[in-house]
């Protein structure tokens, strides 16, 4: 098979399972966005934070990809099992720091200034939420283990099921019925924990009985910490983690202040966000199959090779944004008419979703370079990107269109504001991050023959 029809059937796959994880999102907003509006406000305050945290930790585990797709493409797979061990002290590590977070967001609502009226069902949302965040990463940690074997497939599979299981699970436990309360909000989280649980069960069954993880001996007695290598993991997945955390507080953040607006903007907000958060799965689906496929040929050697894959994954990719935001320009309105039966909400979230059709160019290009920058080791450079335009050019600039007035245009007082600065913080990223990329390739061009 060619390297274009390798990764494109890797980011296939994975694209798959990404967009049935991300249908519990899409899920959750329907059902709350037909119970009521306030459960909608509600879930997008939620929803904002839990992604915060969880996406953050879920970075620091993804950024082990490199590492384990070198070791494979070496042929080093006793030494790949015992780096995945090591990775469960930092899995325990972060499911610490995320359960405590989620279980006391009272200084970030506040500060935020999100109406005390959402407060309160916030907090039972989230700390529902906070049972579940152990078993996600730990589902994470076996994801990222099968998409630097090249072989998502599993967990692909896995996460349809679990998609025909949360669906239920979340009309049941929202609407009530057979002794259920009504739980609105809530119940969407109660039915995520039920349904991580049960297929972290599933992927540890896997990985004990599978064939697929013999030769790598994944399945042993856990070594005692092993600093180096753990020093090694966050040299990797700290910044990496970092920069998803800040790119994903861009989101929070304007989730955050768009609610001091009322229920109707941020219900209108959370029809766009999760409807760019589902986008985004496409160019991040690519960007880890190349990100795969560079670090097995800079495992085994072939430097040369990995610069083909990039050009490979980079042409599929920008192809694809192009296409998919024309799509959204032209659908915006039939797609928020399909979350919500609140014309007014339908009738904001359409105006917002012609900023998502811009913003996800900038997107795209952004999660194509930082996934194939990893391959080569920097994380540092995105990170210093990522807060300067997506905090300062994005959620200030936003902030400041929508509340204060930035040069000749008067305060907006609308969530459209937020998405104009964002998507010119996501243009200035589109430009910086190839050239930190063509930077990185060039230096590994040049040291090889050396």
């Amino acid at each position: 098979m060619s390297e274009r029809g390798i990764i494109a059937r890797h980011a296939a796959t994975v694209l798959a399972g990404q967009l049935a994880t991300m249908a519990f999102g899409v899920t959750d907003t329907i059902v709350a966005g037909r119970y009521s509006q306030q459960a909608l406000a509600a879930l997008s305050v939620g929803s904002a934070v839990y992604i915060t945290v969880f996406v953050a930790l879920m970075g620091s585990l993804q950024a082990l990809l490199p590492i384990w797709a070198e070791l494979h493409g070496a042929r080093r797979g006793a030494e790949l099992g015992r780096s995945v061990r090591q990775a469960l002290y930092l899995v325990a590590l972060a499911s610490l720091a995320g359960v405590l977070g989620l279980l006391f967001p009272n200084a970030l609502l506040q500060g935020t200034q999100v109406p005390p009226a959402l407060q309160d069902d916030v907090r039972q949302y989230l700390s529902v939420l906070a049972l579940a965040l152990p078993a996600a990463l730990l589902f994470r940690l076996y994801s990222t283990l099968n998409q630097s074997l090249g072989h998502p497939q599993l967990v692909t599979w896995l996460q349809l099921a679990s998609l025909a299981l949360k669906v239920p699970l979340t009309i049941w436990f929202a609407f009530g019925g057979a002794g259920v309360p009504p739980l609105g909000a809530v119940g969407c989280a109660w039915a995520t924990v039920v349904v991580s649980y049960l297929f972290l069960a599933v992927a540890v069954w896997m990985v004990r009985t599978s064939p697929l993880y013999r030769p790598y001996a994944v399945w042993q007695p856990v070594e005692p910490p092993h600093w180096r290598t753990i020093a090694d993991f966050a040299r990797l997945g700290v910044p990496a983690g970092l920069a998803i955390m800040v790119e994903v507080t861009s989101f929070t953040l304007m989730s955050l202040f768009i609610a001091r607006q009322g229920t109707l903007a941020a219900a209108a907000h959370q029809i766009a966000a999760n409807l760019a958060a589902v986008m985004y799965m496409v160019p991040l689906s690519i960007g880890i199959a190349t990100s795969a496929r560079v670090s097995y040929w800079l495992g085994a050697g072939e430097a040369k090779k990995a610069r083909g894959s990039i050009r490979t994954g980079f042409r599929i990719g920008l192809v694809l944004a192009v296409a998919m935001g024309c799509a959204m320009l032209l659908g915006r309105g039939g797609l928020a008419a399909l979350y919500s039966a609140d014309r007014q909400v339908a009738a904001v979230a359409t105006g917002l979703l012609a900023w998502v059709a811009l913003y996800h160019f900038g997107d795209a290009m952004q999660a194509l370079c930082v996934f194939v920058l990893r391959s080569y080791r920097v994380t540092v450079a995105p990170l210093v990107a990522y807060c300067v335009l997506l905090w300062g050019v994005g959620v200030l600039g936003g902030y400041l269109l929508a509340y204060r007035g930035l040069g000749a245009w008067p305060a907006q007082q609308d969530p459209s504001a937020f998405w104009i600065g964002s998507s010119f913080a996501l243009g200035l990223l589109a430009v910086i991050l190839p050239l930190i990329l063509w930077r990185a390739v060039r230096q590994t061009r040049i040291a090889v023959p050396a």
